[in-house]
């Protein structure tokens, strides 16, 4: 992929996503502001976009299978992956995070008090999260699943009562950014994860697996914001006449 200034930071993570670690480490939001330049990002980063991009480059010489496989799928497929892999790990990894954010902050929080930021952060996100899965799961997806259903067998079928999908659509990227506002936050606070000398065992487990969260919830709004939902609402627009 030949990258410029011009170029969408989305747009490049969706040609490969490895260049997603990459952004990550400068700081740079690529799902939630997918649609900004490499320019723009750079800018707002503080960061050399030409040296960026020699390094985006450099990563996106080689296929990557994961990539591939995600650009195959049609909507239903991606909705099902999404939920297989992301609401998955969201649902399972809440727990440990909560239970182990109580825990430091009884023993740390004293001599750290970010960590009690933190896990009010982490607290209002893990709830937050927990309900804006539910409403994909039960409102979105199953429309986008029965949009895709449409369109293969050419039938007709009912609008939703949230009428267009460009009006979850809009709810859920308001989510999105609500959530990345939190991460960043908390990222902003650990001073991106960094382990303190005085950690334990739990306190570097803790907040290795909080950095994995972020970077899962990264790739997670990624796939969505970039993806799904401009997929979703060009297929509606296709299948004008047989929704109903």
């Amino acid at each position: 992929m030949k990258i410029s200034g011009n170029t969408s930071v989305g747009e490049v993570v969706r040609f490969n996503l490895k260049t997603a670690l990459l952004l990550n480490e400068y700081n740079i939001d690529y799902c939630c502001g997918g649609s900004k330049t490499i320019f723009e990002a750079c800018s707002e980063a503080g960061i050399d976009a030409d040296t960026l991009i020699i390094k985006l480059e450099k990563l996106s010489e080689n296929n990557d299978p994961d990539t591939e496989y995600i650009n195959s799928l049609v909507p239903d497929e991606l909705s099902d992956y999404i939920e297989r892999r992301h609401h998955s790990y969201v649902k399972n990894h809440i727990p440990f995070l909560r239970q182990s954010l109580d825990k430091i902050c009884d023993v740390h929080g004293s001599r750290h008090p970010e960590l009690l930021e933190i896990r009010e952060l982490f607290r209002g996100s893990a709830a937050d999260l927990t309900t804006h899965m539910q409403k994909e799961e039960i409102i979105l997806f199953p429309y986008i699943r029965k949009m895709v259903r449409v369109s293969k067998d050419g039938s007709q079928v009912g609008r939703p009562d949230f009428g267009s999908v460009s009006n979850p659509v809009s709810m859920m990227l308001a989510e999105h950014e609500n959530e990345g506002r939190r991460f960043d936050r908390i990222s902003e606070l650990s001073q991106n994860f960094s382990i303190p000398e005085d950690a334990c065992t739990t306190y570097r487990a803790t907040l290795d697996q909080l950095k994995e969260f972020r970077d899962d919830l990264h790739r997670h709004i990624h796939l969505e914001n970039n993806i799904l939902f401009p997929e979703a609402i060009r297929l509606e627009k296709e299948l004008t006449g047989k929704l109903l």
